[in-house]
């Protein structure tokens, strides 16, 4: 990942407390400097995936969630999410009283009304504030 884009979600993201992360996939970067910030970081995917130390890991499916996954999380994120998880995933979201922010795969747009934030490299798409 490229480390302006990194730093620039980190940066947005590091105030919240509690955060957690659906679909990590092969892109723990994010995860790892939120934690590296102090922020306790949970993150999610349908398969087992490593996680960096001061991370959690935890299999969930945003479409059929484990609600207690997120409850306490204060802001829910995620990376390259598309199209068909910007509604279950706000849908989370909405239901836990939680932050969401995400960001989507090159030229997709949301599917959900969003507030657009810039940083370098990226658009960060917050659908819940």
């Amino acid at each position: 990942m490229d480390p302006k884009i990194r730093d620039g979600i980190v940066r947005s993201l590091a105030d919240f407390r509690r955060a957690v992360e659906i679909g990590i996939g092969n892109r723990p970067d994010v995860a790892e400097g939120l934690a590296a910030s102090g922020v306790a970081v949970t993150s999610t995917d349908i398969e087992p995936r490593p996680v960096p130390d001061g991370v959690v890991f935890r299999l969930d499916d945003v479409t059929d969630p484990e609600l207690g996954v997120y409850e306490s999380a204060d802001v829910i994120y995620a990376q390259n999410l598309p199209p068909e998880l910007h509604r279950p995933a706000l849908s989370v979201a909405e239901e836990c009283d939680a932050v969401f922010v995400f960001t989507t795969l090159g030229g997709d747009q949301p599917t959900v009304p969003v507030r657009r934030e810039t940083i370098p490299g990226e658009t960060l798409f917050w659908a819940r504030e």
